[in-house]
């Protein structure tokens, strides 16, 4: 979008398995399914989910002939200086490099991050627009906010992660006179509320209170979002422009996508802050 720089989402935390590359790419497909222009950098040099499910949908719009819209993906890799500080640097100054290219030729860009804490994770948090840190609908993923006491289910300390993002943005006010938005967001959430998700829901709401960030629900528990990574495709791609055949799971599952876009509150995603 002409005269609005290209907003910078990063998707993090410091714990697997909380579903961040499965967030980071949905928010990617909303945004082009919108008609934006995406840019994607992928962080987790380990794994590779998040460049493996854009290589694999290459492939299939390829096979199956169609013209799935694609992100540029901005390999940015990690420095092997012989000291810890020349390395940092360098992460740094790559990575900007990188946002500075996309950011020539697109309306937002993605940042998926690994589980652990690295450079290049630390130096994305530090220049990020938004922060989404994903979490599992439990006690078990709250301790990557804060501890929690037994009997009262009260937030104790926040966590070092939870400190590091507080830190980020208060450098960031410092040196740029911006702010970084701070969502954390929800996964998993059972369609039936129980006693423990609502203590889950208190305790995050006063830690939010607390330590400065935005809560939003994020993806269910839903099939659809993990057996389509073959084709690198989304619930988006399936029902794009299609009036029959449409599941309540898919139409579930696309306004989550949606929710989720709008919880971000950018501009660029007015275009899908729609009921759905």
């Amino acid at each position: 979008m002409a005269g609005i720089p290209a907003p910078l989402v990063v998707v993090g935390n410091e714990k697997g398995g909380s579903g961040k590359t499965t967030v980071a790419i949905h928010l990617i497909a909303g945004a082009m399914s919108a008609g934006l222009r995406v840019g994607g950098i992928d962080l987790d040099h380990r794994q590779k989910s998040f460049s493996h499910f854009f290589e694999n949908r290459a492939r299939w719009a390829e096979r199956a002939g169609k013209d799935y819209p694609l992100p540029r993906i901005a390999p940015v890799h990690a420095s092997e200086r012989e000291t810890k500080s020349l390395a940092e640097g360098e992460d740094a100054r790559r990575l900007a490099s990188a946002v500075t290219e996309l950011s020539a030729e697109c309306d937002l860009i993605v940042v998926d991050c690994p589980g652990a804490d690295t450079a290049l994770g630390r130096a994305a948090h530090a220049s990020a627009s938004i922060i989404v840190t994903p979490m599992n609908d439990s006690f078990v993923d709250f301790d990557l906010l804060a501890g929690v006491d037994p009997e009262t289910y009260e937030a104790k300390a926040p966590s070092v992660y939870a400190e590091f993002v507080w830190e980020s943005r208060k450098r960031h006010m410092i040196e740029r006179r911006k702010t970084i938005d701070w969502l954390v967001v929800r996964n998993r959430m059972g369609n039936i509320e129980t006693r423990n998700q609502r203590r889950v829901t208190e305790a995050l709401t006063k830690l939010s209170q607390r330590i400065g960030f935005r809560l939003a629900p994020g993806l269910s528990e839903r099939v659809i979002y993990r057996e389509l990574f073959p084709k690198g495709l989304t619930v988006l791609d399936l029902i794009e422009g299609k009036t029959k055949g449409i599941t309540m799971g898919q139409i579930a599952a696309r306004a989550e996508v949606r929710a989720l876009l709008a919880a971000l509150r950018l501009p660029q995603f007015s275009k899908v802050a729609v009921a759905v």
